[in-house]
């Protein structure tokens, strides 16, 4: 792959354009990573509505039919549900962890299988949390494209 950085200071925004034969799986994820750097969630804090980087929320989880936000530092609240944030944020990299979880998978410091075939995430903060066995197959399924990956 080459790569190529063109620095103009009359460019007003920058603009990226992959040139290449056939968009396989590697070029879908590249895309993928560099959209992450662009989306943006509303959070609420203390009734202030913040501007939140999707690449910083470690976990999206609901609690008394109310949808937060998790960053390393805080929880912020959101106004869409969990099944709205899934759909959005699917392409990203995030998945669904449990009936009520979604998880950065690009935050994730490490895994371990547990009995009843659920497994044990802990994320960058050193904050765990179980992944059902219903969810499994789909951490799995992001194991393995990331080792894939690795040795491509």
């Amino acid at each position: 792959m080459k790569i190529t950085i063109n620095q103009d200071q009359s460019y007003s925004e920058t603009e990226v354009i992959i040139n290449c034969h056939q968009a396989d799986e590697d070029i879908l994820r590249l895309v993928a990573m560099l959209r992450i750097y662009q989306k943006k969630l509303v959070g609420i804090l203390d009734g202030e509505r913040h501007l939140l980087d999707v690449k910083d929320i470690l976990y999206i989880d609901t609690a008394d039919k109310k949808t937060f936000l998790y960053t390393e530092k805080q929880v912020f609240q959101s106004a869409l549900r969990l099944y709205e944030l899934e759909d959005t944020l699917k392409e990203l990299d995030f998945f669904r962890a449990g009936r009520s979880t979604i998880l950065n998978f690009r935050r994730v410091r490490s895994v371990r299988p547990e009995l009843g075939r659920r497994w044990l995430v802990t994320m960058d903060n050193n904050e765990q949390i179980w992944v059902s066995r219903q969810y499994a197959g789909e951490l799995k399924e992001k194991l393995q494209q990331a080792e894939r990956s690795i040795f491509k």
